[in-house]
């Protein structure tokens, strides 16, 4: 469809997005993130409301979601939730942008949002166009108010300063440091800025109707042809499963004597094999839902009946693959990618609850269920703080069993660091030596600083490192890593 003309309101909007990520996005991500998501945000209110799209219920869930996410980077040291957060906050950004309730809508909504990249800064162009009466007329107005409003503020800012040491202070706490240097990389930013809030704001104006995107179903099968292979895999899922509740309610011990494996060994050797067979059973059941016989109501109950009894099979194999993994965590320690995987298995367990209630239910409202449980998993994965669970997990295994991996915890972010303050020292300080070392050299000003940098600090402050009376102390406390 095409874009109703951009208002001035939006081209304020586009601008102040712009400016602000020409001024803080220079030092890393954290709050200063949410500062430029919130007119990039009104840009596109604005460009919506002139097109008079009606804001719907799901838009602002999404929107409200994709902001939350964004908080991720302003609380955690960490980057790879902060990343995991971003990502989703842009797919749920293209979800309040373009709308759809279809799995083209959900799956393929950023495409939208990209493809405006270009047709977005024609289309704010030429709003400029239409109010400073030609191209050169405006870029002469634009640059004219710049300058001058750069001269104004540097002028009686100057004087200010100079005035009021406080004041000072101040203004070199708010302002971001610049220099000749960076000129081309701010303007850099700034182009980048203009151009994806120019993006945002002409797809809320002209979204991409993905839900018209028509995904044919395949060819209905045979009640026996389709019904025949699920049956014996649902047999075959039976039987491990009772073996499974076997295992569970005899003990491991006999397991173990019989097979030779040590405990640690038999949950690391079933977690990875469970995990691919969720992800094999979710590609089953959409392949099978596409081939399922549909000629009347005995065929739907049939559809209903094997697949709902093979994902609730599925369902025990999730909690035997979590179960095994907490066995590995307890005598491994918890890791970046246990952690992950783990969460993984959960919201894939969480899907598949999801497909057995669109099967009672109907399967209109699965795509955004799905999506909307992600979007969950990720904030609630990021507030949760990963490396912070990390350490708590491994220091309280360190008191229980005095096994630590003294490496592995030096590489984590300062969002460990309140648990990792923990330890008796020598070993606090051994482990906090390079994360107080990294924080000492950080210097990046305080809208690219996370709340986890700062707590961290405020904890190194107020409990000094202590500086080993052998500088092989640390080195025997390291002895040989862990397996990892």
């Amino acid at each position: 469809m095409r874009a109703a003309p951009v208002g001035t309101s939006t081209l304020w909007a586009v601008l102040a997005t712009g400016v602000l990520s020409m001024l803080l996005l220079d030092g890393g991500l954290a709050v200063n993130l949410l500062l430029v998501a919130v007119p990039a945000s009104l840009a596109a209110y604005f460009a919506g409301r002139d097109a008079r799209r009606r804001t719907r219920a799901w838009s602002l869930v999404w929107g409200i979601g994709g902001i939350g996410l964004l908080a991720v980077p302003a609380l955690r040291d960490a980057d790879w939730p902060s990343f995991l957060a971003v990502v989703t906050a842009i797919g749920l950004g293209s979800l309040a942008l373009n709308g759809g309730r279809t799995w083209p809508a959900v799956l393929l909504g950023p495409i939208g949002v990209v493809n405006s990249v270009i047709t977005g800064v024609a289309w704010g162009w030429s709003g400029l166009r239409e109010r400073f009466g030609g191209a050169r007329r405006g870029v002469g107005v634009g640059l004219r108010a710049f300058v001058v409003s750069a001269l104004l503020l540097l002028v009686f800012g100057a004087l200010f300063a100079g005035a009021d040491a406080a004041f000072a202070d101040l203004l070199g706490d708010l302002v971001p440091d610049a220099s000749v240097a960076d000129g081309p990389w701010r303007v850099v930013l700034l182009v980048g800025g203009l151009a994806v809030a120019l993006a945002v704001a002409h797809t809320a104006a002209a979204p991409v109707r993905l839900d018209r995107v028509v995904v044919r179903p395949g060819r209905a099968r045979n009640r026996v042809e389709w019904a025949l292979p699920l049956i014996v895999l649902i047999v075959l899922f039976a039987a491990f499963n009772a073996v499974q509740l076997v295992v569970l309610f005899g003990g491991y011990d006999a397991v173990l004597e019989k097979t030779g494996l040590s405990y640690s060994q038999y949950a690391r050797q079933g977690f990875w094999q469970l995990l691919f067979v969720t992800l094999l059973t979710l590609l089953v059941v959409v392949f099978a839902l596409r081939w399922a016989p549909r000629d009347g109501a005995g065929d739907r109950k049939l559809v209903r009946s094997v697949l709902g009894t093979l994902c609730a099979l599925t369902l025990v194999v999730v909690a035997s693959a979590v179960r095994r993994m907490d066995m590995y965590v307890d005598a491994y320690g918890l890791t970046r990618l246990r952690i992950s995987v783990l969460a993984g298995e959960l919201w894939l367990g969480l899907v598949i609850v999801l497909i057995m209630a669109a099967g009672v239910w109907g399967a209109r409202w699965l795509p955004r269920a799905v999506a909307a449980g992600a979007a969950a998993g990720v904030l609630a994965f990021g507030l949760m703080s990963p490396d912070g669970l990390i350490a708590e997990r491994n220091v309280q295994r360190y008191e229980e069993t005095g096994k630590f991996d003294l490496l592995y915890a030096r590489d984590l972010s300062a969002d460990a660091v309140p648990a990792l303050d923990k330890l008796k020292e020598p070993m606090r300080s051994c482990v906090l030596r390079s994360i107080a070392d990294d924080l000492s050299q950080d210097d990046a000003p305080w809208y690219a600083t996370s709340w986890g940098e700062v707590r961290a600090r405020d904890i190194l402050r107020d409990h000094p490192l202590v500086e080993p009376a052998n500088g092989s102390v640390c080195d025997s406390l390291a002895g040989i890593p862990e397996y990892r």
